[in-house]
């Protein structure tokens, strides 16, 4: 008898195996993009998995995948209300942690009513402009202390990686409360010289509205609103700038004119000459991207940079509604940091980085770029002060 009392003491006081939890299944196509060096993942119904490596898109294998499979694979790493959004909305995002080092922001979206995912890989580390080939008038931007700063460009164009790197900078030289508004979070910042709160819309906040409603109370000195949807939203970040507050956005334009020219579409006809006013005193800078296929191995796509400064002649010509002069007084002001798209392109070709295909494909104007090249600057006259 007391033989078994032992043995059962034994039993329970052995510590019993945990069973052990398998990885999600969807795991092993995140695995593969970073294995293959490979910025995004998409997963279509009907169709094998593909990567995109070095801007262009690949199949990783010939499994097709079927709807009740995908779904299957990206329901188990949703929450249950982030399930209950797509099935509401057709489209959720949110952010996934693969491992201590890969993180990917990810769309899950409805097509012929069918579950499609389009996800990116954001990078573990925070890169500086050296490495990332931006601009050093960059740097000189995130210096400042107050006012409006937006990054424009397409989805995917490497407008969230510049503004960490300048968030970061912010982060290691100045005793500040930077707050982030994000959806969803993408890269991780840790606490150096400044502090830094990231708010997750619908995690941390319901929405963007409740976000920006509250955002003035948490005490910021530099605030980044993850994207300017509407025009409830430029309307926070311009009274956070009015307010001294180091305002970083982003909207989708192609060029400084036509970014301010998307701003103004969010208003009324009779509401644009005060938002011009707005612009004309918080307004500091406007950088646009287009990222490109690159030359070399080591640098497989970098960005084309356009970068408006909004200096007084700028600031008379938003004023005034001469946006259309912009670019001349851009061409005229290298000198003080400015950059638009024809010189980046002409200085990426002639440091090897890009082939004159690729910058002709994305010049704005080709014949422009083509003088260029052959050492023919273009006036910038015609500016009339």
């Amino acid at each position: 008898m007391s033989d078994i009392l032992e043995n059962e003491v034994e039993s329970l006081e052995r510590p019993v195996a945990a069973e052990v939890k398998k990885p999600p299944k969807i795991n092993k196509y995140f695995q593969a993009v970073y294995d293959l060096s490979a910025s995004d993942l998409h997963l279509k119904a009907g169709s094998p998995a593909k990567v995109r490596v070095k801007g262009d898109i690949k199949n990783i294998n010939n499994d097709v995948l079927s709807n009740e499979r995908l779904e299957a694979m990206i329901f188990e790493i949703m929450t249950p209300v982030q399930r209950e959004r797509y099935a509401e909305k057709g489209s959720m995002d949110f952010a996934y942690q693969l491992n201590d080092r890969v993180r990917y922001r990810i769309n899950v979206f409805r097509q012929r009513g069918k579950t499609s995912v389009a996800a990116r890989r954001i990078n573990d580390k925070i890169l500086n402009y050296n490495q990332l080939h931006l601009p050093p008038s960059l740097e000189r931007i995130a210096d400042l202390h107050q006012g409006l700063v937006i990054l424009a460009g397409i989805t995917g164009s490497g407008k969230t990686t510049t503004i960490a790197a300048m968030l970061q900078q912010i982060n290691e030289r100045r005793a500040c409360h930077i707050v982030t508004i994000e959806d969803p979070i993408e890269f991780l910042y840790e606490d150096r010289k400044a502090f830094i709160n990231q708010r997750e819309i619908g995690i941390d906040v319901q929405s963007f509205p409740d976000a920006l409603k509250y955002l003035m109370r948490e005490d910021p000195d530099v605030v980044l609103i993850g994207e300017m949807r509407d025009r409830e939203t430029f309307e926070a970040a311009l009274n956070a700038a009015e307010t001294g507050h180091l305002v970083f956005c982003t909207i989708h334009a192609s060029s400084a004119p036509s970014t301010i020219a998307r701003i103004l579409d969010l208003f009324e006809e009779g509401e644009r000459d005060l938002i011009r006013l707005s612009l004309v005193f918080n307004l500091q800078a406007i950088i646009c991207l287009k990222l490109l296929p690159g030359l070399k191995p080591d640098v497989p796509r970098l960005p084309a940079c356009e970068v408006m400064i909004a200096n007084s002649m700028i600031r008379k010509l938003i004023e005034e509604k001469r946006d259309h002069e912009i670019h001349a007084v851009m061409r005229a002001s290298y000198h003080e940091g400015m950059l638009d798209f024809t010189e980046s392109l002409r200085q990426m070709v002639e440091g090897e980085f890009i082939s004159v295909k690729t910058a002709y494909a994305a010049a704005p104007n080709p014949d422009e770029l083509k003088m260029r090249l052959k050492g023919i600057k273009v006036s910038g006259g015609g500016i009339i002060g």
